[in-house]
C-alpha cells in the first residue's frame, strides 16, 4: 500500500469526511516523476488542525498546515520525496459552483470549466454515502451549447476589440517597456485564449499546466499555426517588440477566424 493509500484509509474514518478523490495529472494519467498528488477531501465540518497535523507527521517530512491562499489545504512533502496537496472542500458548495457553470451557463474570465473538469476526472478513493458519485453523475452531461457560446463571447471580448481588452493592454505595457505588466497581461490573455479554445472544442478546461500539449492532443479544432505562434510570442516577448506585436495579432486573428468558422 502506498503512502497516499495509507493516508486515505486513515482520513476516511474521520467523521467529518464524506468523500476523498485524487485529481490533477495523476488522476488524468498526465503525471511525471515531479508531479504532486492532488487529494481532495470533502468534509461536512472543519477537521481539527491538530488531528490533521498528527496524522500527516507520520507520513511527511515537511508540512504546511492550513494554507489558505486559494482553498483550505495542507501542503506537504511525503517521506518518499513526492509532494502532496490535500484540499478540504464542502461538497454542496463545490457542487453549486459547478452548477453555476454547467446548469446556469455562467462564463468566467478564463478557467471557466476547470472545477467541472476536476469533478469529472478525479478518481474516487472514498465515498461514504455515494454523494460525490451522485454529484458527478448529475454533471456528467454534454457540453451545453449556451455555456459554450457564453465562454467564447465573454473571453473573445477580453482578448480583443474593447477598450480594456488584453491585447491593447499588452501593447501599451510593451510600448512603455513595462515587462512586469506585459507578463501580467499575457498570462491573463492566455487564460482567456485557452478558455475559448477548449469551449470551442466542447472540452472541459484541464487547468493551468501543459495546456499547449493537451490542446494539441485533445482538440480537433486548433487555430492555424497554433504551436508556432505561441512559441514565437513567448520567444519574442521581451526580445523583439515588433515580432511580439505582430504575433499577438496573428494569434487573435487566427482564433477569431477559427471561432467564426466553427460557431
Amino acid at each position: 500500500m502506498s503512502l497516499v493509500d495509507e493516508l486515505v484509509v486513515a482520513m476516511s474514518v474521520w467523521p467529518e469526511v464524506e468523500a476523498i478523490t485524487l485529481g490533477g495529472s495523476r488522476a488524468a494519467g498526465n503525471n511525471d516523476k515531479k508531479s504532486d498528488h492532488d487529494v481532495y477531501v470533502y468534509v461536512t465540518a472543519t477537521v481539527p488542525t491538530e488531528r490533521r497535523r498528527r496524522l500527516l507527521d507520520k507520513y511527511c517530512g515537511h508540512m504546511e498546515i492550513d494554507n489558505d491562499f486559494w482553498e483550505t489545504e495542507d501542503d506537504c512533502t511525503l517521506n518518499d520525496g513526492v509532494g502532496i496537496d490535500i484540499l478540504y472542500r464542502d461538497l454542496d458548495r463545490f457542487s453549486n459552483n459547478v452548477a453555476d457553470v454547467v446548469e446556469r451557463f455562467h462564463a468566467n474570465n478564463g478557467y471557466t470549466t476547470c472545477m467541472w473538469h476536476n469533478m469529472l476526472t478525479s478518481r474516487i478513493l472514498f465515498d461514504r454515502d455515494g454523494r460525490y458519485a451522485a454529484a458527478r453523475q448529475r454533471f456528467d452531461v454534454p457540453f451545453p451549447e449556451a455555456l459554450r457560446r457564453n465562454i467564447i463571447s465573454r473571453n473573445m471580448r477580453l482578448l480583443t476589440g474593447n477598450l480594456p481588452s488584453y491585447d491593447k493592454q499588452i501593447r501599451t505595457a510593451a510600448s512603455r517597456g513595462d515587462k512586469i505588466a506585459v507578463n501580467h497581461r499575457v498570462a491573463a490573455f492566455m487564460e482567456s485564449y485557452f478558455d475559448v479554445l477548449f469551449a470551442l472544442n466542447r472540452r472541459t478546461h484541464p487547468g493551468e499546466k501543459r495546456l499547449g500539449r493537451i490542446a494539441e492532443r485533445d482538440c480537433a479544432i486548433l487555430p492555424e499555426d497554433f504551436r508556432a505562434n505561441l512559441d514565437t510570442l513567448f520567444d519574442s516577448m521581451y526580445a523583439d517588440q515588433k515580432t511580439f506585436s505582430e504575433t499577438l495579432s496573428r494569434i487573435v486573428d487566427n482564433l477569431r477566424q477559427t471561432v467564426d468558422n466553427r460557431l
